[in-house]
């Protein structure tokens, strides 16, 4: 038997277009869009009707990095996949691609085997992976063909963090390569961490031990080095290359100067960056350590270049880069030295109404939202048309958004597994009324009515955006 569900009088708003339509949703998908009021949309009856008068109509977010139950400096990030999925869904996101992490010495099977194992049954929404690549051998460079075959089509090197993720120049070299010849992207964190650890070493002995030297040690020159080595590992290879967590504006210039020769070169950025800066690293009495992220946090200087990636698509995405750990018990670890503070920020929630706000604020267009919270994530990562945009034939991950409610962000209020908000007390105009997964109510008019198990893996094809 059919479902139907008729999204009645929103304005639709897709990364191409927007226009006053009705939509048609039949057995989980999108069947139809016709004009507000026109013939088509008068005749079409549905078994539930949505009243999107005065909201948007908009595709359900992609975040396309997170890490639910990540192990990170002898804890486990906060959020499982049960209550990570569930909060991502209350702030409008339909669809995360989290990494499964290979541990060195074992096969990258054995380490998505076991994210399959964590994810199964527990998520509220769809999801995909990504492999962390810790250990780039024979074996484990023939394993990401048949990966990419299995629908994970994307590998995330480290040129930071050694002794756990780190892999030198000629390992990413051999990835790079062995992407280039089977689609898979290659994914970078580019930060230099071996220079980063005798920085730490150095600033440790001088007996700067609090938060804010986290940020000072991870030197935006040794940001914009790294990306600028993946660029040219990423030129030799003939390989396509995703920058994560671009946090500096000379880092961005890499990006922007490559991309000018017409290189495969792509840029992320974060919530965090574009909000945040290293004024919050250094509140007092420890509480900068919510703020320990890396990349790290920078001056508020470079927001401007961020937003202006943004806009001249120098960067096309933004991601959260989601990594909850609890002030306390899991952030405290790092009392009397910022080595020990887990990595990482809750945000899955917040991104949507984050960048809302930004539309609000004039950073961006609302059709530029869209674009790089729904449509270019889901092509980077093989995702398109099924996700990401509001189109005959595509999954009904639709949310209605009110652009007039206003709410104040609060850890009081938010659904993240964490006991703090990065955001606490900013105020957003906007906010997220209703959303469907595959057509199927998870939040209906601010109530949740999801469940665990709902959200199916998904099988992406390679990069769509080359």
């Amino acid at each position: 038997m059919s479902h139907r569900t008729l999204i009645r009088g929103g304005l639709v708003v897709t990364a191409a277009d927007e226009l006053h339509a009705d939509v048609l949703v039949e057995d989980g998908r999108v069947a139809a869009l016709a004009a507000h009021g026109s013939a088509a949309a008068e005749s079409w009856t549905a078994d539930r009707v949505l009243d999107a008068a005065g909201k948007y109509v908009i595709p359900g977010g992609v975040d396309a990095h997170t890490h639910m139950e990540l192990p990170f400096g002898g804890t486990f990030a906060s959020d499982t996949f049960e209550t990570g999925t569930r909060a991502a869904a209350w702030g409008g996101t339909t669809t995360i691609v989290d990494f499964a992490v290979q541990s060195v010495g074992h096969s990258l099977r054995e380490g998505l085997d076991a994210w399959y194992a964590k994810a199964d049954g527990n998520c509220a929404i769809d999801y995909g992976f990504h492999m962390i690549l810790s250990d780039v051998n024979e074996g484990t460079l023939k394993e990401m063909d048949l990966l990419v075959e299995e629908g994970v089509t994307s590998f995330k090197l480290f040129m930071a963090y050694p002794g756990v993720f780190y892999s030198d120049d000629g390992r990413i070299l051999r990835a790079m390569q062995r992407g280039a010849a089977n689609g898979g992207l290659i994914m970078m964190h580019a930060e230099n961490g071996i220079a980063i650890d005798v920085l730490v070493e150095q600033a440790l002995a001088r007996g700067e031990t609090d938060p804010r030297h986290h940020g000072e040690v991870r030197k935006v020159l040794l940001e914009a080095e790294a990306t600028h080595r993946a660029i040219q590992l990423a030129r030799v290879a003939g390989s396509p290359l995703y920058v994560v967590h671009v946090s500096a504006e000379e880092a961005v210039a890499e990006l922007a100067a490559a991309r000018d020769k017409g290189l495969p070169v792509f840029g992320e950025t974060c919530p965090q960056y574009l909000f945040l800066s290293t004024d919050n690293l250094a509140e007092p009495d420890f509480q900068g350590a919510k703020y320990v992220c890396s990349t790290p946090l920078r001056p508020r200087e470079h927001q401007a270049a961020l937003w202006r990636g943004l806009r001249t698509n120098d960067l096309q995405v933004v991601s959260t880069d989601h990594c909850p750990f609890c002030f306390k018990g899991q952030k405290e670890l790092g009392r009397g030295d910022f080595s020990k503070i887990p990595n990482g920020l809750p945000g899955v929630e917040n991104r949507m109404d984050l960048l809302h706000q930004a539309v609000v604020d004039g950073h961006i267009s609302r059709r530029r939202w869209i674009e790089i919270a729904c449509a270019t994530p889901a092509r980077m990562f093989g995702l398109y048309p099924r996700k990401g945009t509001i189109a005959p034939g595509s999954d009904a991950d639709i949310v209605l958004y009110d652009p007039h409610a206003e709410q104040v962000v609060s850890a009081a209020t938010h659904h993240m597994n964490v006991d703090y908000s990065a955001y606490e007390g900013k105020r957003i105009t906007g906010r997220v009324d209703t959303v469907l997964s595959r057509g199927e109510l998870v939040v209906d008019r601010r109530e949740y009515t999801g469940r665990a198990g709902h959200g199916a893996f998904v099988h992406r094809s390679t990069c769509q955006y080359l």
